[in-house]
C-alpha cells in the first residue's frame, strides 16, 4: 500500500504549555527547511495537529529521501509513514488488513492512541476488533497467525487524532532535542579535532544555532573545518564561519614567554576575539570541546585562568564525558573521519615538556604584560574573514 502521510511525534516541546505553538512552527519550518536541503518532492502540506506534526505526501515523494530529510531534523522523536483512513471501525479493518496482508510474519499485535474521544471505541475496543478482524481474515488464507501482545513480528499502530485516523508498522526514530534556532545563537570555537564538531553538535541538538569560529595557523587546513561545518549542515542547513589568522600571536606568545605558560596564554586570547565577536553578533554565550583533564589546558585551575579573561559564559557540553563516548558520537554524527585527518599546528615545535597543569593567574597575568594583547587582538579581528557555508 502506498503511504500517504508522515506523522512526527515530538516530547519535550509537548511540556512547554503555552509556548508551544512556537516550538511547533519552528520545527515545521526546519522540516520544510530540510526538504528543500535534501531534494524531497512530493511535499503537499506540512501542518499542526494534536502533539503532532503531519506531512500530505503524493505519489512523487520518494521514502528514502523524506526518511534520511526527517533523520536529520531535530526536535522529531520519532516519525512514521502512515496511510490515512476515515474515522470509522469498518474502514479501519479493512485499510488494517490491506497494510499487513502482503507482510510476512507469523505474529502481530494492533496498538492504538485514541486523541479523539468523541470517537465512539476505546483505544483497548480498536485494538481487540481490528486485531479479531485481521486474525480472522488472515488464517481464513491458511497462514496460521497468532496474536502476540509482548513481542510480536509487527505491530500495526493507529492513531486517531483531531478528524484523522491513522495507520503504519514502523516507528523511525529522530533525534529528539529541541528544534535549531528556538534557543538563540552561540560562537562555537570549532578546531580542527575531534571534540569541538560533537560539542556543537550537542548545542545544535538544545536549539542553538552555530556561528563557528576557527582560529588558524596554516590555510592548508582550513578545508578540514569547513568539511565538518558541511556535516553541521545537516543539522542546522547553513552557517558562517569567522576565521582568524592567529600565526602572529602564536609568535608573541612562544617568542615572548614562558612556554609552559604557552597553551593558556593562547587560550586566553582565543576567548578574548570569541567574546568581540559575540559582542558584534548579539551572541550571550560561547561553546568549546573542553573536556576535564583530556589535554594540560583543561584542568579545572587552568579553566579558571583561562576564562577569567572574559566576562561571557562558556558553556562545555563534554566536560565529563569519557573520550570513548565523545569518539562514539563523532562516528554518528559523521564528524570523525574528518576530524583524524593529519594537522599541523605552528605551536607543536615550541610547546613545553611540561606545561602547566595548575596556572597561577598572577603569574599569568605577569607573561601577558610582555606582548602587546590589546593591539594582537585588534590586528586579527581587522583580519578575520567570514564566509558563508
Amino acid at each position: 500500500m502506498k503511504y500517504n502521510s508522515v506523522i512526527c511525534h515530538y516530547a519535550e516541546i509537548g511540556l512547554k504549555g503555552g509556548n508551544r505553538k512556537f516550538f511547533e512552527e519552528k520545527l515545521i519550518e526546519n522540516i520544510k527547511t530540510s526538504f528543500i536541503f535534501n531534494s524531497c518532492d512530493g511535499v503537499k502540506k506540512i501542518k499542526r495537529i494534536s502533539g503532532r506534526i503531519l506531512i500530505e505526501i503524493d505519489d512523487k515523494a520518494k521514502e528514502d529521501k523524506i526518511r534520511q530529510a526527517l533523520e536529520n531534523v531535530i526536535g522529531i522523536a520519532y516519525f512514521s509513514f502512515a496511510v490515512d483512513c476515515e474515522q470509522d471501525i469498518k474502514e479501519l479493518n479493512k485499510k488494517s488488513f490491506e497494510i499487513l496482508k502482503d507482510k510476512e510474519f507469523k505474529t502481530f499485535r494492533v496498538e492504538t492512541k485514541r486523541g479523539e474521544k468523541d470517537f465512539p471505541l476505546t483505544s483497548q475496543q480498536i485494538n481487540e476488533q481490528v486485531g479479531e478482524y485481521i486474525f480472522e481474515k488472515l488464517n481464513a488464507q491458511g497462514l496460521k497467525i497468532r496474536v502476540n501482545l509482548k513481542n510480536p513480528d509487527i505491530t500495526c499502530f493507529i492513531e486517531v487524532v483531531e478528524k484523522y485516523a491513522f495507520l503504519y508498522l514502523e516507528k523511525v526514530k529522530g533525534l529528539g532535542g529541541l528544534p535549531v534556532g528556538v534557543s538563540g545563537k552561540a560562537i562555537s570555537l570549532l578546531s580542527g579535532g575531534i571534540d569541538s564538531p560533537v560539542a556543537s553538535f550537542y548545542g545544535i541538538r538544545r536549539g542553538v544555532k552555530m556561528i563557528f569560529l576557527h582560529f588558524y595557523t596554516n590555510k592548508k587546513f582550513l578545508e578540514k573545518v569547513k568539511k565538518n561545518i558541511k556535516v553541521l549542515n545537516k543539522y542546522q542547513f547553513k552557517s558562517e564561519l569567522c576565521l582568524i589568522p592567529f600565526l602572529d600571536i602564536h609568535k608573541a606568545i612562544f617568542h615572548k614567554t614562558n612556554p609552559e605558560l604557552g597553551c593558556i596564554l593562547c587560550r586566553r586570547f582565543m576567548f578574548r576575539i570569541a567574546e568581540v565577536l559575540a559582542e558584534k553578533k548579539g551572541v550571550d554565550v560561547l561553546f568549546t570541546g573542553e573536556n576535564i583533564g583530556q589535554v594540560a589546558s583543561q584542568t579545572l585551575a587552568n579553566m579558571r585562568v583561562i576564562e577569567e579573561a572574559i566576562n561571557i559564559p562558556v558553556l562545555k557540553p563534554l566536560i565529563g564525558m569519557d573520550k570513548k563516548d565523545i569518539i562514539e558520537k563523532a562516528e554518528q554524527i559523521g564528524t570523525f573521519d574528518i576530524s583524524i585527518l593529519p594537522e599541523e599546528f605552528y605551536c607543536q615545535k615550541f610547546l613545553a615538556k611540561h606545561p602547566e597543569t595548575r596556572a597561577n593567574l598572577k603569574r599569568v597575568l605577569v607573561e601577558e604584560e610582555k606582548i602587546e594583547v590589546q593591539k594582537l587582538i585588534e590586528q586579527a579581528i581587522k583580519k578575520m574573514k567570514v564566509e558563508k557555508i
